[in-house]
């Protein structure tokens, strides 16, 4: 566990903590990312100390597409946890479109749920932070494993809020904790303030962002 200065929530801006999360836009069906294992797993790195994991797991079924979605962070001193986080999520694929995703977060006791179910050509959003709304057309639930993700709106899945942030023109870069490894990085600012990076498949190979005490918080695909 890693030291976290105050009560130990101000490693993690919560407008950040929900996109680490969640889902994908609406690619052809074919383009889809999708690992080689059905497993895709990170680790959760806090100024060089692992805090956590985030794993996806994808099964594949007919022309549809199950995503598991599992989160575990805690951050704390010795034996004494200052911070936990959790979040379940299944998101539903048929075709080239999201049909339906649920999810279910624990931020450090503040408990949310989100369902999202397609209606026409977007999603109905049913959340207990924001309400019930039907969401901007191509927008989808916030993930990372597919990098078309970035050329819509995204939904907040803990907050339920639709999210716009500025993209950056996409660049190559060295991976922060792999110099030798180069993926292209997607710099996010606005809604959300992050960086994303992609590989050439484009599979999502990691993640970066800062705390609000001034913390690299960091995703490390293993």
């Amino acid at each position: 566990m890693s030291a976290v200065p105050g009560n130990g929530l101000a490693a993690f801006p919560r407008r950040v903590l929900p996109l680490l999360g969640l889902a994908a836009a609406s690619p052809a069906r074919a383009a889809l990312p999708v690992p080689r294992a059905n497993l895709l797993a990170f680790r959760i790195m806090r100024n060089g100390s692992a805090i956590g994991r985030h794993e996806l797991r994808f099964e594949t079924r007919g022309d549809g597409l199950l995503v598991r979605i599992n989160v575990e962070i805690a951050v704390g001193i010795g034996p004494i946890t200052l911070f936990r986080y959790t979040h379940r999520a299944t998101e539903s694929w048929t075709g080239d479109r999201v049909t339906a995703f649920q999810a279910e977060t624990n931020d450090d006791g503040e408990r949310t749920t989100i369902a999202m179910r397609a209606e026409g050509e977007a999603l109905r959003v049913d959340s207990s932070k924001a309400g019930r709304y039907l969401a901007p057309a191509g927008a989808t639930p916030a993930t990372h494993w597919n990098r078309h993700m970035l050329d819509n709106p995204f939904i907040n899945t803990q907050t339920g809020e639709v999210m716009r942030p500025a993209i950056r023109p996409a660049e190559t870069a060295p991976l922060p904790w792999n110099g030798a490894r180069t993926a292209r990085r997607y710099v996010m600012t606005g809604d959300a303030d992050l960086e994303s990076w992609y590989d050439a498949t484009p599979a999502w190979v990691g993640l970066r962002f800062r705390g609000r005490d001034g913390s690299t918080i960091q995703y490390e695909v293993t």
